[in-house]
């Protein structure tokens, strides 16, 4: 009984430690860290990466294709209360955003694709959401999700969001215009 209390504490925590943030130092610290550590030349900047996506049509699309649109990729799963707690914000901010200027890729890192599909159907998402068509870029492996990357129409990285966020905001609306 001891045993299985120990484990079922330590399941518990390894599942509340992937969804949440426990890093001192945020993604967002560590690019702009990362940005101004070598000082003798042009200021570094993350860009976005040769990464291949699957639409919910099952179409495959490379994210480095985006480039010439600012790009809002948002690492989620339907297991993580806080990443379907910000759903509702950023189909908000989508709503408001001119789509000829703008990609939304909402990545689902549910075990399996159909559960997020289905997640977005039963909620009547509007969202462009993906599914990982290969292996995560170095960028995208946070120390938990939700997080959010934003890239300006160069493919450069600008934002990066670590955990839940309100994006329902004039200041988030500006950044993508």
């Amino acid at each position: 009984m001891k045993i299985k209390l120990i484990a079922f504490v330590g399941l518990t925590l390894t599942v509340f430690a992937a969804c949440s943030n426990t890093a001192n130092e945020t993604k967002q610290e560590k690019v702009e860290k990362a940005a101004s550590a070598d000082t003798n030349s042009i200021a570094f900047k993350p860009a976005l990466p040769a990464f291949k996506v699957m639409s919910m049509d099952g179409n495959i699309i490379n994210l480095a294709n985006l480039k010439g649109k600012k790009v809002f990729v948002n690492l989620w799963a339907t297991w993580c209360p806080p990443c379907k707690a910000e759903i509702p914000s950023i189909e908000k901010l989508y709503s408001k955003v001119d789509k000829q200027k703008t990609a939304f890729v909402l990545l689902s890192l549910d075990e399996k694709f159909d559960v997020a599909k289905q997640f977005a159907k039963t909620n009547n998402m509007q969202l462009p959401i993906y599914y990982p068509a290969e292996k995560l870029p170095a960028m995208f492996n946070t120390d938990g999700i939700p997080a959010t990357f934003i890239f300006n129409e160069k493919g450069e990285l600008i934002k990066v969001n670590n955990g839940a966020e309100d994006y329902d905001t004039e200041s988030y609306l500006q950044l993508l215009k």
